[in-house]
């Protein structure tokens, strides 16, 4: 594997985690809730793909998966709404229950069945510069950068962008402006599985064998990522997101080439290495928002 190889794979699998990344930040900035059943959401968006792919417009199916990803989101913030606490740590551990119940019926429903969603694009790979790259892998960046870059635009040219910055940033006195936040939290929660389904797409499909009824586990890789980057920071998961990328793919590669005892897995841990120097040095994250307190 040479340079470029590396340089690519980390890039590919950066804009994957950029993604989902991007897909937690916007529901923590809507509501402060960190949902951990973020991962079943892109299991259940992923799974209605999987069972319409046969035969329906490949384009025409994802839709409908990301659609459907992005109102099973929404319905968990509904069920959220339900609790009488405001403590979002209380909804968060709510959504790790969401999470295990999703992934419980998945595993009746699955087995041992792989989602494999092989796409368009199929298993060909493309020469680059005497790299060996996955076209899945490339319209993966292509998609990602397209997705987010949307996002942005809405986010920072729009009148819905503006209702949604002024929700994050101080809901009381958006509030009393008019800026209804139960839409803001429906459109975030949204917004995010939307995001978290296009990812799961691409990671159940070529290079990898497809994703397993427990693949809501993957949704955690990013966790690094946005807490590198800053939990309310967009353009912070994004960084986070080519950290945790590069990391693992350079990870990955030395472990191979230099210390093969150790095993590939190592890579994995590496990523959570960096987030616990960023912790100790930085909580808030390099481009999250740090709190003041007054005593």
């Amino acid at each position: 594997m040479n340079v470029l190889q590396v340089f690519l794979t980390g890039l590919s699998l950066s804009a994957i985690y950029a993604l989902l990344a991007v897909g937690f930040v916007v529901i923590y900035k809507g509501t402060k809730v960190v949902n951990l059943a973020q991962g079943a959401v892109m299991m259940i968006g992923v799974y209605v793909v999987f069972k319409l792919n046969t035969g329906l417009d490949f384009w025409i199916v994802a839709l409908i998966g990301i659609a459907v990803g992005a109102a099973a989101a929404v319905i968990i913030q509904l069920i959220l709404s339900l609790s009488k606490s405001h403590d979002h740590l209380v909804a968060t551990i709510i959504t790790i229950a969401i999470d295990m119940i999703v992934t419980a019926i998945l595993l009746v429903e699955m087995r041992d069945l792989m989602l494999y969603i092989p796409g368009p694009w199929a298993d060909a790979v493309i020469q680059i510069g005497g790299a060996a790259m996955p076209v899945a892998r490339v319209a993966a960046f292509a998609t990602a950068i397209l997705a987010i870059g949307a996002f942005f635009v809405v986010f920072r040219y729009t009148t819905f962008g503006v209702r949604m910055r002024a929700a994050a940033s101080d809901p009381e006195t958006a509030a009393l402006m008019g800026v209804s936040g139960r839409s803001v939290a429906l459109w975030s929660w949204g917004i995010g599985g939307g995001l978290a389904v296009i990812a799961g797409i691409f990671l159940a499909g070529f290079p990898g064998a497809g994703l397993p009824a427990f693949g809501s586990a993957l949704a955690f890789a990013v966790i690094p990522a946005i807490i590198i980057g800053g939990m309310d920071s967009a353009e912070g998961a994004i960084i986070g997101a080519l950290i945790v990328g590069f990391t693992e793919s350079v990870s990955r590669y030395l472990v191979a080439a230099y210390a093969p005892w150790m095993g590939e897995q190592i890579a994995i841990v590496v990523p959570y290495v960096i987030m616990l120097i960023v912790l100790l040095v930085r909580p808030s994250g390099l481009f999250g928002s740090r709190e003041i307190s007054r005593v």
